[in-house]
């Protein structure tokens, strides 16, 4: 029998994983095909080895996951772990036996890729349902399981990072991040607000990059490129955060989701329309950098995020590869189909010996393609090179100058947005006026009906 759209199943439902991120006629559709099942206690759902993909979630009672008769976890309905599919690795690596009389509901997994797959003229509509007091306290983990990155991982990546989650809490002033130390773990805000802020060099303060909230991430730049912390991060009220080990960070959520490009695919990209945007420092683009790059740096990337057509791929190249995997999960989150150009400039520069005399490199005060002579692959970068005395001092001025340029032109973006903003809430709140009014003589004539 199918699920009655307007029911308490339907709602309990439709906090499901991944089935909150289903627009409404996509979920209404699924409700068409799905019923709920019940079983006694005892009764085994799956067995290990089972090869059937169908999702299985617990709706009420309690489930315990075993191997080898040995408990491995029990699944209470109405927990987190309940809003995933129970242990959906397939083949099963665990068995399913009911502790309880349950309910619970089979999706075929086929025909949430089907609906998935549908357009519909909605892009983001979402079923309105009346959520309890406990359902409030998790719109963090609503909100980050329909953004980009995370409403395409696998259900069985979904319920290991909600069991890796370590719950941490801040006072107002604390020092979360400093700038310069290692990255050992990603952070999601469940309640409070922090402010990012960079020191370009030792001797400058501290600049504002920006201020994150509610169900805002942050720390994944040294955990994907490897590197130190690049920001640090202080805490504007109390905090409380939950955090996740780059043990569990790289093969959960980095793997899965990052896609690379190799540098004899970047012609095709580019002809198909594609950006190949060059994340290093102005000073590293201007002594060589590849043919139609454009270069925003690393360190401003969030702030100039505007400036790029989101409906275009993006290729993203550094110097090794590493920071354009933290600057690619950037534009994940800000849905651009991104692609990580792999070992970045550093296979450009010196490059298979086979392909080494069909490699060229844009010099930056010509526009022009360069050559690099087969037997000679890394003069042209030897050739540039400043002695590192020089070089470091000239960068630090350079670096210092650029971010105040940078910083300035975010200042009149979001002058400009502001402005923006001010007029759609005019128009909203006049908007909202007529309909009060509206409502207003409906509810007169129908008392007057009445």
């Amino acid at each position: 029998m199918a699920v009655d759209i307007h029911s308490k199943d339907s709602q309990h439902i439709r906090q499901l994983v991944p089935l909150l991120n289903l627009a409404t006629e996509q979920f209404e559709s699924l409700c068409q095909k799905i019923s709920i099942e019940t079983a006694e206690k005892n009764t085994f759902l799956f067995s290990k080895n089972d090869t059937n993909s169908d999702l299985i979630y617990l709706l009420e009672g309690s489930v315990a996951l075993q191997s080898d008769k040995l408990k491995v976890e029990t699944i209470e309905s109405g927990s987190r772990s309940a809003r995933f599919a129970l242990a959906h690795q397939i083949p099963r690596k665990i068995d399913a036996l009911t502790n309880t009389s349950i309910r619970f509901l089979r999706v075929n997994l086929n025909d949430i890729t089907e609906l998935a797959n549908v357009s519909y003229d909605e892009e983001s509509s979402y079923m309105v349902v009346d959520d309890t007091e406990e359902e409030n306290n998790d719109d963090w983990l609503s909100a980050l399981l329909q953004s980009p990155v995370f409403n395409t991982l696998p259900p069985s990546n979904l319920q290991q990072i909600m069991m890796g989650l370590e719950e941490i809490s801040f006072e107002k002033g604390a020092s979360i991040i400093k700038q310069g130390e290692p990255g050992d773990f990603y952070y999601i805000i469940k309640k409070g607000k922090c402010l990012l802020t960079r020191e370009p060099t030792a001797t400058t303060k501290g600049i504002k990059i920006a201020e994150l909230q509610n169900q805002d991430t942050f720390g994944e730049d040294s955990l994907l490129s490897d590197e130190s912390r690049n920001v640090s991060i202080t805490a504007l009220s109390k905090m409380t955060l939950l955090r996740l080990h780059k043990d569990k960070f790289i093969p959960l959520i980095k793997e899965p989701t990052l896609k690379f490009i190799e540098h004899d695919q970047i012609d095709d990209k580019l002809t198909e329309g594609a950006i190949l945007l060059d994340v290093r420092t102005p000073a590293e683009y201007k002594k060589q950098h590849l043919p139609k790059s454009v270069n925003i740096p690393f360190f401003s990337l969030r702030q100039q995020l505007k400036i790029l057509d989101n409906s275009k791929p993006v290729l993203v190249v550094c110097k090794n590869g590493k920071n354009s995997a933290a600057a690619a999960f950037i534009l994940l989150k800000q849905h651009f189909n991104t692609f990580v150009v792999a070992n970045g400039m550093q296979q450009a520069i010196d490059p298979p010996e086979e392909n080494a005399s069909k490699r060229k490199l844009a010099d930056a005060s010509t526009e022009n393609t360069i050559d690099v002579p087969e037997e000679e692959p890394g003069r042209l970068i030897i050739d540039s090179m400043e002695s590192p005395e020089k070089e470091a001092t000239q960068g630090n001025k350079h670096t210092a100058k650029e971010e105040i340029e940078q910083l300035k032109l975010t200042i009149q973006k979001l002058t400009e947005d502001k402005r923006n903003l001010e007029e759609k809430y005019r128009l909203l709140f006049q908007q909202t006026k007529k309909l009060k009014s509206a409502l207003d003589a409906l509810r007169t004539v129908k008392h007057q009906t009445d």
